[in-house]
């Protein structure tokens, strides 16, 4: 059965820890090759912006409450090529001054349409520097209606998920920086799915970090307790699907690989 169709593409970037400069060239320069390959919604991984290990490398008092000058400026590129991106970015609170993981929802009117703190962020090691957040809340973005966002492993917890469902939420979108290996996903984001009834778009990422090795990590589709689609690639890539929204499954089994 033919219906609208929605073009996705999967940022599946392989960011330096702490090369700010040059993560966000390659961010700025995927979000415009994606937009000019016709998808309408973009998304990142986790921490794209900064690496996942970049507090070694870079500290944290570059972080700022968002959106910041840089963050601002993909907005405005938002509006001027009309797509929703979802743009993981760390962020310090105003009035706390806590530092947290979050992926923001930039509509294709330029402005942030929702947000999410990592609610299951790791307080030692590589995630030390971020306070955990302290719940998931659906927001309308078009052309689903109602959207949740997860980080990473926010998926490993099933009342996250749940919680969002009860909301009223039609999709779940995450951002992740989850490598493959001992503690690598292990169907935390198909039984979301399950859980929900919900689709799951999953934006993983590439290249190597000072600890891990993303190199075979996997972005991902899955709907129905079931990966419809798994996607790596040793180097940066923009992946590109089509969500088909009147059957609510992939329109073409199939996504486009494009290497940055």
């Amino acid at each position: 059965m033919a219906g609208p169709i929605l073009p996705l593409a999967f940022l599946h970037l392989a960011p330096v820890p702490g090369a700010l400069a040059r993560n966000r060239h390659l961010i700025t320069s995927a979000i415009c090759s994606a937009a000019r390959l016709g998808a309408t919604w973009i998304i990142t991984p986790e921490l794209a912006v900064s690496g996942y290990t970049f507090a070694d490398a870079l500290g944290t008092e570059w972080i700022e409450p968002q959106p910041d000058h840089w963050m601002s400026r993909i907005c405005r590129l938002a509006a001027r090529l009309r797509v929703t991106l979802f743009l993981s970015h760390p962020e310090k609170d105003p009035r706390s001054g806590h530092l947290y993981n979050t992926v923001f929802a930039i509509g294709p009117d330029g402005r942030i349409a929702g947000s999410h703190r990592k609610i299951n962020a790791l307080r030692v090691r590589s995630e030390a520097w971020s306070t955990p957040g302290t719940e998931a809340t659906a927001f309308c973005l078009a052309p689903f209606g109602s959207v949740g966002l997860l980080i990473c492993a926010d998926a490993y917890t099933p009342g996250i998920a749940k919680s969002l469902k009860a909301q009223r939420a039609k999709v779940l979108v995450s951002s992740a920086a989850w490598a493959p290996g001992l503690h690598g996903p292990n169907g935390e984001w198909e039984r979301c799915t399950k859980d929900t009834g919900l689709p799951l778009f999953v934006c993983n990422r590439s290249g190597q970090d000072r600890t891990l090795d993303f190199r075979k990590a996997e972005s991902v589709v899955a709907q129905g307790g079931k990966r419809l689609l798994s996607l790596s690639c040793e180097q940066s890539a923009i992946f590109l699907i089509d969500w088909n929204l009147t059957t609510g499954t992939l329109a073409d089994p199939n996504a486009r690989r494009i290497l940055l």
